[in-house]
């Protein structure tokens, strides 16, 4: 059982907005609940209540309500949500219009610029009349090849006000890993920086631009925002125009919202892709709306004295989720470039300088934080600080503890989990609960989830397959091409007739929080018992010898092996001894069943572009079959390292 690290105050619990929440159920629906598990116990078995609750609270911005919340509770994929509805995503995102600052923006090497929720308002309704004076129409798709910055988000909302669908990628992907998703879902526009920064470096993106248009031959313009120069030029690239000459000159003009259903598509995200071509899953902009207010109001307790801040890009579904913020009149900062640049306190610098209240992340980031020895809260005034989310991979139990040490004692640390899929979280923070090292503080509210055992039961205080055994509003809708839902189907309900089987191995406790375990293809199974990646990765990654990481299951002689792959931190190499220490500290921590069969020296771990680290790929390779689609990968070259290696040869 994890360590308790940080309670809230009775006086921080009834301050915050799933409190308030907590009493508008239990007055409306005459209950009397006293804390989150049973408030979370009602709102699984009372969905359609639940939503219309939180469709309220939220106060959704709809030109007609809703006739029923949804047709079928127990319809898993194909429920309909909110028919009768018509709304539009970005007027929920544009309700506030007044001199608070919206947006900061801090590119790695500029001083921070800033807007309010007026000049938000403004720059996309000249953005919107530009798109409507081209003829786009609702479902027409608009793209962006951008860093994290507000013109990526204004160009977001003026395609959504159209009821354009959008879809980004960051500007570090490479031409296939763009044509890969772009190609398949034919947009009109694509807008795009000039270039990025990164470790205090330029590099350009209007070369890769042309090269890319060569093979997209639906975009009709290309609208060039200028960022590492001032006046780029933009000659070379077909159909293009810079993005202050497209915009209308007019101010003071008025949004035409356009009102849509709530299933209208929204959002086009991607899956990872290391398997073939990524697949295209449409989100609906009721479903993102709603889902995201629950998650950034209650899960977060996002308000509009808040500063925001996620550290992502936009190819990363965390951008969409921190743009939501903007439905609850918060301030959100945004940050392009290296974490580490110029020096490794260089976020929290930022955070000191901007106020910031809530701080999103990685589990790698905060454990490269704490191998480079930073000491956030020796070093900056983080007075204002109240919350750190993390996601992306598992935070170990190590972690949690570094931050309760070095950051703040007093906030709540959320661990944070879901999926590109949904846009959203399975588990994830609790502001009225404590947090425990290594546990997520809860299930979401209204998300059933399970841990299933190999016979498809739930269980507690047991490990097993994360699934969710009924529908939520943010499922994506449908894939693109795929008309008979046969790829939907295979990617989440094949196993579990009716049933969303996510792929992550995960252990839920009798308190109701989460421990995750990585993914459940990953998982591996030496003498028929599973055992998660995490468990070994929290080990390793704690040694001052080990940079990172990566596990796998080796077929060998009837059974599997567990093979631990290494990249060895600076000035250190992989000797006898650091094997050993390697193997005891698995051993006492873990147990015998984690210790490695073989340790081999690599000398770069793979990543997808969203960085997540690619165990499948690897699990491939030295197996001898073919990884289908390296483009995918941040570092594909890394892949040869790992062929015919004479080790995996030996016993």
């Amino acid at each position: 059982m994890g360590k308790m690290l940080w309670k809230p105050s009775e006086e921080r619990i009834k301050k915050t907005n799933m409190y308030r929440f907590m009493q508008t159920i239990s007055e409306r629906f005459n209950k009397d609940f006293d804390d989150y598990n049973s408030l979370y116990a009602w709102s699984v078995e009372n969905i359609p209540e639940f939503w219309a609750t939180m469709w309220e609270f939220a106060d959704i911005r709809a030109s007609r309500a809703y006739d029923e919340v949804i047709d079928d509770v127990t319809k898993m994929p194909g429920a309909k949500w909110f028919s009768g509805a018509q709304l539009n995503f970005a007027e929920n995102l544009l309700r506030f219009r007044d001199d608070q600052i919206a947006l900061v923006f801090k590119g790695e090497d500029q001083d921070a610029t800033r807007m309010t929720y007026a000049e938000l308002y403004d720059a996309v309704a000249r953005l919107a009349v530009s798109l409507k004076d081209m003829g786009i129409q609702p479902g027409d798709r608009i793209v962006g090849f951008m860093p994290n910055m507000p013109e990526t988000i204004i160009a977001m909302l003026a395609a959504t006000s159209l009821g354009a669908t959008w879809s980004s990628c960051s500007p570090d992907f490479g031409i296939k890993g763009v044509l890969d998703r772009f190609g398949q879902i034919k947009p009109r526009v694509i807008f795009t920086a000039n270039g990025y920064s990164f470790k205090g470096r330029k590099f350009d993106s209007l070369e890769r631009i042309s090269n890319i248009l060569k093979q997209l031959p639906s975009i009709e313009k290309v609208v060039v925002v200028p960022y590492t120069q001032e006046d780029p030029d933009v000659s070379s690239v077909p159909n293009a125009v810079l993005y202050n000459d497209f915009r209308s000159n007019e101010s003071g003009l008025d949004i035409e919202f356009r009102q849509l259903p709530f299933d209208h598509p929204l959002y086009i995200m991607y899956s990872s892709g290391t398997t073939g071509l990524p697949k295209c899953m449409v989100q609906s902009a009721g479903g993102i709306l709603i889902h995201h207010m629950k998650e950034l109001m209650l899960h977060t307790d996002l308000k509009r004295e808040d500063v925001i801040f996620y550290f992502t890009t936009c190819g990363w579904m965390m951008w969409n989720w921190l743009t939501s913020s903007l439905s609850t009149g918060a301030t959100l900062v945004l940050f392009d470039g290296n974490p580490f640049h110029p020096d490794p306190g260089a976020l929290w610098k930022m955070a000191q300088d901007e106020k910031i209240t809530v701080f999103g992340t990685s589990a790698g980031y905060i454990a490269a934080l704490q191998n480079a020895g930073v000491r956030p809260g020796k070093e900056y005034d983080l007075a204002p600080l109240r919350a750190v989310l993390s996601t992306g991979s598992p935070l170990s139990i190590e972690g949690f503890e570094y931050v309760y040490a070095e950051v703040k004692e007093n906030l709540q640390l959320a661990s944070i989990s879901g999926g590109t899929d949904l846009n959203g979280c399975f588990a994830l923070g609790n502001p009225m609960g404590p947090v425990y090292a290594g546990e997520l503080q809860c299930r979401g509210l209204a998300m059933k989830v399970e841990a299933f055992d190999e016979n498809g039961k739930p269980v507690i205080n047991k490990q097993g397959e994360l699934v969710c055994t009924a529908p939520f509003p943010s499922m994506p809708i449908y894939f693109w091409n795929d008309p008979d839902n046969k790829k939907y189907h295979a990617a989440y309900f094949d196993v579990y007739p009716n049933v969303w089987r996510h792929g992550d191995f995960i252990e839920i406790n009798e308190r109701g929080g989460v421990v995750i375990y990585g993914r459940s293809d990953a998982t591996l199974n030496p003498g028929g018992v599973r055992i998660g990646t995490a468990e070994i990765y929290r080990q390793v990654e704690q040694l001052e010898e080990i940079e990172d990481s990566l596990v796998v299951g080796q077929n060998w002689k009837n059974d599997v092996r567990v093979i631990l792959f290494v990249k060895m931190a600076e000035g250190y190499e992989l000797t006898d001894d650091v094997k050993a220490k390697i193997r005891a500290t698995i051993r006492s921590n873990a147990s015998p069943r984690h210790v490695p069969a073989k340790i081999i020296k690599v000398p770069d771990i793979p990543y997808t572009l969203n960085m997540k680290k690619v165990e499948l790929a690897v699990k491939k390779v030295i197996h001898g079959q073919p990884v289908l689609n390296k483009d995918a990968l941040r570092n594909p070259e890394v892949l040869d390292y790992f062929l015919d290696l004479e080790e995996l040869q030996e016993d």
